[in-house]
Parts: C-alpha cells; structure tokens; sequence
C-alpha cells in the first residue's frame, strides 16, 4: 500500500473499492450506458444546431426551421433524461458502496484487540469511518462515472470534428497538447496536496474529540489558554494545507480558460476568411466548432476537477483499507460453546508482556474452585487488571494457560466465553441512551419486567425509580446524569441481568461515596452468591471475608490465603498493607 502512494491512480486500491459494487451490477451498467447515451446525445444537439444554421437558417427555410426544432427539443429531452438517470444512479451507487463498507470496517473494529485501542487516536478511527467512507463515495458520484462520461463525450467530439472539417481540426489539436500537459502536472500536485490536507483532518479530529472528552481536566488546570493556542496551530496546519490545493487551482484553470479562447479566436479568424472567400467551410460549421472545441477543452479541465475528487476518496479508500486489512484480531478459532459452565478457574505459569521485552506476568499459578471468591491485592501495576484481561480474552497471554472448566479458553467460542464472564469495572462505561438499554445493551431477550425483577433482588431498583422517568432515564453521553455511584450500581445490575458463571470486579467499589459502598455491598452479596467471582480492590476492608486473598506484587503472587491467616505474619505484604491503611483511616 506504501509503495502505491506516489502512483497517480492505485489500480490495485481501485479495483479492492469496486469489488464491493458487485451486489449492485444492475446500478453499475444503468450507469455507464447513460453515461455513453449523454455524450451522444450531448454532442448531438451542436451538430443539429450546425444542420439548422446551413441547411434551413441560411437559405430561410423557415417551415423546415420549425420541424427542425422540433427534433432538437426531442434530443435535448433526451439529454435532460439520461442526466438525470446518470446523476441519480451513480449517486445511489456510491451511497450503497459506502453503506457496506462502512459496516465492514465497523465490524473490523469492533474484533480488534485491545491492545490496537491502546495505540490508536479515537479521532482518527472515527474520521475513517465517518469522513473519509463518506469521501469515498464521491469516487462514484462526483469521480469516476463523470470522467467516464467526459472521457466519451471527448471522443465522439474528436470524430465528429475530423469527419466534418480535418483543417479546423487541427486548430483545436494545437492547442490540445498545453491543456492535456497542465492537467497531468495538475493531478500530480494534487494528489500530494489531498494526502496532507487527508492527514490534516485526522490531526484535527484527533485534537478536537481528545480535548473535548477532557475538558474537566483542561479547565481544572487552567490549560484553556494554552490549549487554544495549540489548536489553532494545528487549525494553521490544516488551513495552509487547503490553500496549496487552492493554489493549484488558481494556476490551472485561468490556464485552461486562456486556452480555450485562444482556440476560438483562431477558429473564427481562419475560419471566417474561408467562409468569406468560399472555401468549404460554411457559418454553421464554424459554429459546430466553437460549441465543440468548448466540449473538447471544457471536459479536460472538468477532469481534472473531477479527478481531484477521485483523488481524495482514492486518498481516504487507503486510508480505510488499511484498517480494514490490519491483522489485530484475538484469534476466535476455538468451538467449545457449553450451555453452561461451572466457573473453575485454573492460571498455570502464565506469562505476558505489553511490550515485547518488558514482562508484566511472571508465571502466575492460581486455582479457583467453583462458587469462590477470590480477591486480588497490591500495588498499581502490580499485574492486578492484566490478569482480568487476559481471563475476559482482551489480550493474548504469552506463555501458559488459563482453564475455565480444565478448558482452555482458547477453545471457546469468544462470544459464549463473554457471555459467561460479567465484568465490573473502576470506570463504568454507559451509553447516551437510556437506563433499561444500559442495563440490557439492547439484548431483546431481556425482558423489563425481567430488569425491575433483578434490580428488586440486589437493591437498586428503589434509586433507578427516584430518577425522572426510572428506567427510561436518559443518563446522556458516559452517563454524565449519574454519580460514579450510581453508575456502579447499573453496571452490578448490567453485570447480573446476564447470568455469568464468572464475575469479575476490577475497584469497583473505589471512589464512591459511603450510601452506594453500601448499595454495591448488598449487590456484591447477592450478585456472588453460589458464583466464581474475582475481587480487585485496594481497600482491604471490603475483601476481608473472601475465600481467600491473593497479594501480587511486580507481576508475581507472593502471598497467598484468607484475611485471618495473613495478617498472622506481620511482616507480611498483606499485614503491611492493612496496617497502612488502617492508619490512614485513623
């Protein structure tokens, strides 16, 4: 894909973009048979006009006029029909490609691993999916079919004006040579231009969505002014990068247009003397040429405008394709898809590193019988959210295994593996959608009544209906309308709507305030009952009655057992903490 980059046109990109018009051959030949129908048509009417002007104008056949014209009202009728068909169709044809390749790649980010979110701008991800799909479908709107159809048009005006007159012909080659030199060197520098005003874009968007998702960051750190500031450094970047194309146009087209009046002066002067002095070449063939050396010249420098347009969506097309053909995919090869699973957990010398080289799990062993509750303690970057990861098949482990059900989980399907494991997280995510669609995420299998139910049984369903509306509470974008926790609280409830054999909790009850501790307490009590449930939290006092606690520390698990047990060694990891704690609350 690199090396296609200075081509003008990437026939190989080209063709990837039309193997998705297949589905829509029928659009596709409509097309271009109205495309071939306009240039005969188009090119028609000004041999018509040359026929009226020398056969019935110039003799005064004024009754033979009137018929005439009535046949070029038929052409032009003609021309009006297949323009309309043309535009239609080629636009309905890009809007139906776009529709398909903007869910293909959609679905493609939808299975990247986790790690490809973490090396990648939610800007840029979201210009190739909104703007540059949108872009591509100019190729077939605005790009393609139209030099197609001009490239036609062209073709039959050459014919038409070697057969009526070679010498006038010539007058309009000479000149033909500059325009085709320009444009070629124009579409050069256009497409470099396109590709820095694409990347321009991407800079912006990236800049834009970032800071306004963390605008409560830049206001609390008075970073307003020096915020502005960098935008519109990026905002000068993207505006001098538009210009150049400007700039490419004022040079061009004041060119073409020269061109072309240069070549009708030097019609009507050659030509003019030849009428005069009765040399073949009538009034009406002098205006035949006229009208068609405008459609020969006026098509080569729509071309060109047209190709700029086919430039950028071929620009934004690799821009997508390159997406859509990155491999980051978790491996979903497994066929294990149990109805139900016990919840047994096994990590057996599990081994994982983000980056190649610097390894953040050092051979884990864990076992984890059926209904126990384990929690996991220690310091930041101790390896603690990693291994909740890897279990939920977000990352790749290295080396090792993880069982669920002495299965590797490798072998399950990835979608019943998901569906058995709930997983609640320190930063709950919400949609700008209501309560119940946060609670079901739209699953219609899952009933209201099902929901009120649930929320009844773990002790929430008493704050969801203090919010105007209850459930059909709009909580807007990252669930803005609620404190972080209440939004735990719908995260428990989303969590035990589905049932999971395994449950998961990742701080969950970390920086709330003492009510919901208190609410997610009994929710946690309910949810765990008879269920595999993992537990990470840094206050200890909300993991003392696990089965068993579970001290990591640089990626290695160090201590092992219940509360009771290892604060018996007070030199402990496990007793150092809880005495820290313990006077910090004091």
């Amino acid at each position: 894909m690199a090396k296609a980059q200075g081509k003008i046109f990437n026939v190989q990109l080209f063709h990837k973009i039309m193997g998705f018009s297949k589905p829509y051959r029928g659009y596709y030949y409509l097309v271009l048979f109205s495309a071939i129908a306009l240039s005969v048509f188009s090119t028609l009417s000004p041999y018509l006009l040359k026929v009226a002007v020398d056969e019935y104008i110039t003799p005064r056949d004024y009754q033979g006029l009137l018929l005439f014209i009535t046949l070029m009202l038929g052409v032009l009728i003609l021309e009006v029909v297949f323009q309309y068909i043309f535009i239609y169709y080629a636009n309905s044809l890009g809007q139906f490609i776009v529709k398909d390749l903007r869910v293909k790649l959609f679905d493609k980010i939808l299975h990247f691993k986790m790690a490809y979110f973490d090396q990648s701008a939610v800007g840029r991800l979201v210009t190739r999916s909104v703007t540059d799909i949108e872009t591509i479908a100019s190729i077939f709107s605005q790009g393609l079919f139209m030099i197609i159809a001009d490239l036609l048009k062209m073709a039959l005006v050459v014919v038409v004006m070697l057969w009526v007159s070679w010498k006038l012909s010539l007058i309009v080659f000479a000149i033909l040579p500059i325009i085709i030199y320009a444009t070629r060197v124009f579409q050069k520098s256009m497409k470099k231009a396109f590709e820095d005003v694409r990347l321009q874009i991407a800079n912006l968007n990236t800049f834009v969505q970032e800071r306004i998702s963390g605008m409560r960051i830049v206001q609390l750190f008075n970073r307003e002014r020096q915020e502005q500031l960098i935008f519109q450094e990026i905002n000068e970047k993207h505006k001098k990068a538009w210009l150049k194309t400007v700039w490419f146009n004022s040079i061009f087209f004041p060119i073409a247009e020269i061109s072309t009046s240069v070549t009708i002066g030097l019609l009507v002067w050659y030509g003019g003397l030849n009428a005069l002095g009765g040399e073949g070449i009538s009034l009406g063939v002098i205006f035949l040429f006229i009208q068609l050396s405008q459609m020969l010249f006026r098509p080569l420098r729509q071309i060109a405008d047209k190709f700029n347009t086919l430039q950028m969506g071929m620009v934004a097309a690799e821009r997508v394709f390159k997406i859509m053909e990155t491999q980051s995919q978790i491996s979903n090869t497994g066929t294990f898809a149990p109805s139900t699973i016990e919840g047994r957990l096994s990590l057996k010398d599990l081994h994982f590193s983000y980056v190649p080289g610097t390894p953040v799990l050092k051979g884990i062993n864990l076992e984890v019988k059926q209904g126990e509750t384990i929690a996991i303690v220690g310091a930041t970057g101790a390896g603690k959210s990693t291994l909740i990861n890897l279990i939920s098949r977000f990352y790749e482990y290295d080396k090792g295994e993880i069982l669920l059900d002495d299965v590797s989980i490798r072998d399950y399907r990835l979608e019943n593996l998901r569906q058995k494991v709930a997983l609640v997280l320190q930063d709950v995510f919400l949609f700008a959608d209501t309560i119940f669609n946060n609670i079901t995420l739209k699953n219609a299998a899952i009933t209201r009544e099902e929901v009120i139910e649930a929320a009844k049984a773990i002790g929430v369903h008493a704050f969801i209906s203090s919010l105007p509306g209850g459930y059909d509470y709009n909580v807007k974008e990252r669930g803005v309308m609620l404190s972080s926790g209440q939004r735990q609280l719908i995260a428990f409830l989303r969590a035990y709507i589905s049932n999971p054999s395994l449950l998961v909790f990742d701080e969950a009850t970390s920086s709330i305030d003492s009510y919901s501790e208190e609410l997610i307490q009994q929710a946690t009590k309910k949810i765990t009952k008879g269920k595999t449930s993992i537990i990470i939290a840094h206050r200890l006092a909300t993991i003392r009655h696990a089965d068993r606690i579970v001290v990591m520390e640089g990626g290695e698990i160090i201590e092992m057992g219940s509360h009771t047990e290892l604060l018996k060694n007070p030199e402990g990891a496990y007793s150092q903490l809880h005495a820290m704690q313990l006077s910090k609350t004091a």
